[in-house]
């Protein structure tokens, strides 16, 4: 979120929160990029405040009370509030549970993976209208085309990207696997450790497309325990997740602290794995 816009944001969940009841005296900022997550205290709760432009919140609230009716590992609404999207000064503002950090944080990937299958589970009994992966694909390709909003993209690596997308795209379609209901983003940074276990959360990237989407995500052993898995769709799945997440780092509007390096680092990252895999991608 824009730095000029923080301060806005954090007065909408204050006084949503407080005109619905709930005493708040102070807002504690625990994560800040395409929208502001804080900690609501002392009535200690979880706000999500997002530009109205840019956001999704119905179809995340609406996905989320599916999921929990399911008893499926997701992080729950706030329950002493309606579970709806409220608007304020040109904001929207969902609030949820905080969950208390559990100690050890550390994850082991047998934990991770049950937890994962088990969110699969609860969302192949779900029948709701979602983008499909190879959107997110397309919309990363978009980007790599558009030297007006990627300027710092070199050449070399634009083209890098672009065969990339183009040729994973293809050979994962070819390949026909069966498609679900997915989170779209499961990556540690998603997922709550807490004392109920392991939650996932910033349900708002579901899409449609096969488990090995979502695992591509996971640290690589989580695979490992995660039954019935087709290791060369994951590899190659791995690889274009790896594209997409680069791809957005050269976006000029991109705010993630550290991007370019990252966005640089993944490129080298992915001309190592192409080379690993042995994968023709100018084919």
């Amino acid at each position: 979120m824009q730095a000029s816009e923080v301060p806005r944001a954090v007065a909408a969940a204050r006084s949503t929160a407080s005109s619905l009841g709930l005493t708040v005296d102070d807002a504690i900022v625990l994560h800040d990029s395409n929208k502001l997550t804080l900690r609501l205290l002392p009535c200690d709760v979880l706000a999500r405040v997002a530009p109205v432009a840019d956001q999704v919140a119905q179809f995340e609230i609406e996905i989320a009370q599916r999921l929990a009716e399911s008893e499926s590992p997701v992080a729950a609404l706030e329950p002493r509030v309606e579970p709806r999207v409220h608007e304020r000064d040109g904001f929207v503002v969902t609030l949820w549970t905080y969950y208390e950090p559990a100690t050890p944080r550390e994850v082991s990937p047998a934990d991770y993976a049950d937890a994962l299958g088990r969110l699969h589970a609860g969302m192949r009994k779900l029948d709701v209208p979602t983008p499909h992966f190879m959107d997110r694909v397309e919309q990363a390709q978009r980007l790599v085309a558009s030297r007006d909003r990627t300027p710092a993209l070199a050449d070399a690596d634009r083209e890098l990207l672009g065969d990339t997308l183009r040729s994973l795209r293809r050979v994962i379609a070819e390949r026909g696997a069966a498609e679900q209901l997915l989170h779209g983003e499961p990556h540690p940074g998603n997922v709550l450790t807490t004392k109920n276990g392991l939650l996932f959360i910033d349900l708002e990237t579901c899409c449609r497309g096969p488990v090995e989407f979502d695992l591509a995500h996971a640290p690589e052993d989580v695979s490992e325990h995660y039954a019935g898995v087709n290791q060369g769709l994951l590899r190659e799945c791995r690889i274009l997740v790896l594209a997409m997440i680069a791809t957005w780092r050269w976006d000029r509007d991109d705010q993630l602290p550290n991007g370019r390096r990252l966005g640089t680092e993944w490129l080298s990252q992915i001309r190592a794995e192409l080379d690993r895999e042995g994968l023709d991608i100018h084919g």
